[in-house]
């Protein structure tokens, strides 16, 4: 069963579809939040998120009828968003198969504390900010699709398009990186 506000996307799409700007302005205004956090938490420059942010509104624009229900609007919403920071990252010359986080993690063991003790003995959001910024950009992409917009590893897979274990991989070694530089800014942490 679709809930109400999964509804009023798909209505919103049909709306866009027909050329009724009026729904653009209200689809704006459902996702815009999430898409610009997410491209943010990709991309690392807010000028170039909002940029993502309203050529994905375009791509919406131009393209609602590619809209076919098989996932949620926000997962294929959020795919585009996926797809336009790829580009930018490439025209940056990023490479977002490769990642060197596996070394910086390598010393790490199964009995590090968790995620969340980390975060909460932290307690410095400039520090976990810097610490995040220290990822790859697809490390941050799926601790932000994990944790901040709370998808299950099959939608994160969906939408970078990718296999769900590559996804469990990419959020283990992404927190342990994140681990690492906590524990290496405040060495009480014992990380």
């Amino acid at each position: 069963m679709i809930d109400a506000n999964e509804q009023q996307a798909i209505d919103l799409l049909q709306q866009i579809n027909a050329g009724k700007q009026p729904a653009l302005k209200a689809f704006y205004e459902m996702f815009e939040s999430r898409v610009y956090h997410f491209a943010l938490s990709r991309l690392n420059d807010s000028f170039d998120a909002a940029d993502t942010l309203n050529e994905v509104m375009m791509e919406v624009w131009k393209h609602a009828g590619r809209f076919e229900g098989r996932s949620k609007v926000s997962t294929w919403l959020l795919g585009i968003t996926h797809h336009k920071v790829y580009d930018r990252l490439r025209k940056r010359g990023h490479s977002q198969n490769h990642d060197d986080i596996e070394d910086h993690a390598s010393h790490l063991t199964d009995n590090a504390l968790t995620m969340e003790r980390v975060l909460s003995a932290a307690q410095d959001a400039d520090l976990i900010q810097r610490c995040l910024q220290g990822l790859s950009p697809t490390h941050r992409e799926v601790l932000h699709l994990a944790f901040f917009e709370d998808l299950p590893y099959q939608e994160i897979a969906s939408i970078a398009q990718c296999p769900e274990g590559t996804v469990k991989t990419r959020v283990f070694h992404a927190k342990l990186a994140l681990k690492n530089c906590l524990s290496k800014a405040d060495p009480e942490l014992n990380v």
